[in-house]
């Protein structure tokens, strides 16, 4: 990577960081990002497995990919079924608090109301053209691997999308492509012994689009953290 593109520290991409839901029509340099998923891999990683896959992507590829998800949408906007309960199906609070709240917040900060379901459908389709980012990433793991491995690859993720940060982008990371996992699948010629954990959107963030002004609420420290001895 450029050093001049250094400038950011840790502290910075992460504050600065948030999921965007719309992107302007800019390219992404193809070495840059090599570069950043290169040097992602050295996040965390139990017993050193790596166990993180990722297929990208871009230019006609995307645009293939994209008119394949649309047609499917216009036949069945159900999907292929989920690969996994995204959230648990007896979710309590305060975490279905800060999941509605979150909704809400996205929603409103476009001016799109509660009883307006044709709207909130139009927007969130969105989430399977990659909110219109040049890059669309795929991030898989074996189907033998166990919930450390999991972990492992969301701190791949996490790290890529920092580093991504770092160097002018913006992402998204979508857990909503489970819904088409297996078009996914078929689509990127994924190995039976490989399930699709997450989609992400890449690119640069529309500054002007009103979605990704939002800045979600965070629990006070309190509420997560026990000190003892400290």
């Amino acid at each position: 990577m450029d050093a001049s593109a250094r400038v950011m520290s840790v502290t910075g991409a992460v504050s600065s960081r948030s999921s965007k839901r719309a992107f302007l029509d800019r390219p992404v340099d193809g070495g840059l990002l090599r570069q950043l998923l290169a040097a992602a891999a050295r996040s965390p990683s139990g017993g050193n497995l790596q166990p993180w896959h990722v297929d990208v992507l871009g230019s006609d590829e995307l645009v293939r990919f994209k008119a394949l998800i649309r047609q499917k949408m216009a036949a069945d906007p159900r999907g292929d079924g989920p690969g996994y309960d995204i959230y648990p199906p007896d979710l309590r609070d305060p975490y279905r608090a800060r999941r509605n709240r979150c909704g809400e917040d996205m929603y409103g900060s476009m001016g799109i109301s509660r009883d307006d379901k044709a709207s909130r459908l139009a927007f969130i389709a969105g989430n399977y053209q990659f909110w219109g980012a040049p890059v669309g990433m795929f991030f898989t793991v074996d189907r033998r691997m166990g919930p450390p491995q999991w972990s492992d690859l969301g701190m791949y993720i996490q790290t890529f999308m920092l580093l991504a940060k770092e160097a002018g982008l913006d992402s998204c990371p979508q857990e909503a492509w489970t819904l088409w996992h297996r078009t996914v699948a078929d689509f990127i010629g994924l190995p039976e012994e490989r399930m699709l954990f997450c989609g992400l959107a890449l690119g640069y963030a529309d500054p002007e689009h009103p979605v990704n002004r939002l800045r979600t609420e965070r629990a006070p420290l309190e509420d997560f953290v026990v000190f003892r001895g400290i």
